[in-house]
């Protein structure tokens, strides 16, 4: 990504990430969260139904490192399903955690109020990618259900953040969406750093936006902390 800021060089994704000291945790109680959105220029947050026809190789380079830097992944279901999420990292990455001292892959986080979690998808019966969920009620898990705990509450996320940071030790989390998860996190105030890509396209029509639900009230205040571009697709860091 070509930084915008005066005086300033080329900066990779991998940088852009180390940048934002994940592993320095969060606010007491809470890991750090950083969003991560990608929108056309009017708002969609999709193409065709998907998210990947507005992303760059930055973009995606971008996406993967925070998930690599990253104790957790913080991703809604109906995201997980959309997207058919699987292989969270690639090989190399996972071998630059282990050789840090970590788990090959962050946790996988995700919520369901009513305990309704889409089994098919590839990602939650991989081997190897610790799994957690939450759920206002119990449910029972499925045979491919590896490596998955199940957290019965009704805190929310901001109670999930809670569990994830006093009982499974995570300092950082990347959210990935969907829309839903990103305006509750915003409205309670979770997010800590946010970043915006911003795709060359105006799509229209009545897809979803990057964020979905009640209007903020009052809306949500960030202060612009980085601007860096790859080719025509804008990079937007904004801070809490």
């Amino acid at each position: 990504m070509r930084a915008l800021s005066e005086g300033s060089g080329s900066v990779s994704a991998e940088e852009a990430v180390a940048a934002l000291g994940l592993s320095e945790g969060g606010r007491p109680g809470l890991p750090r969260v950083v969003a991560i959105m990608v929108a056309s220029i009017d708002g969609r947050a999709t193409v065709d139904e998907r998210s990947g026809g507005l992303g760059h190789p930055e973009d995606r380079a971008l996406l993967r490192g925070l998930r690599a830097a990253a104790d957790c992944v913080l991703v809604g279901t109906g995201t997980i399903a959309a997207e058919k999420y699987a292989n969270l990292l690639d090989a190399d990455q996972r071998e630059a955690r282990q050789a840090a001292g970590r788990t090959p892959h962050p946790i996988l986080a995700t919520l369901s109020r009513r305990g309704e979690f889409p089994w098919e998808v590839p990602v939650l019966g991989e081997e190897g990618v610790p799994k957690q969920l939450y759920s206002e009620r119990e449910v029972e898990l499925p045979a491919n259900a590896t490596e998955t705990s199940l957290h019965v509450s009704d805190g929310g996320l901001r109670g999930a953040l809670e569990h994830l940071h006093g009982e499974r030790g995570v300092l950082s989390v990347a959210c990935e969406g969907g829309p839903g998860v990103l305006r509750a996190l915003l409205a309670d105030d979770l997010v800590d750093d946010l970043l915006l890509t911003l795709a060359p396209l105006v799509v229209a029509g009545d897809g979803p936006t990057s964020l979905a639900g009640a209007a903020l009230d009052p809306p949500a205040e960030l202060r612009l902390a980085g601007v860096r571009r790859a080719d025509d697709h804008l990079f937007l860091h904004y801070a809490r």
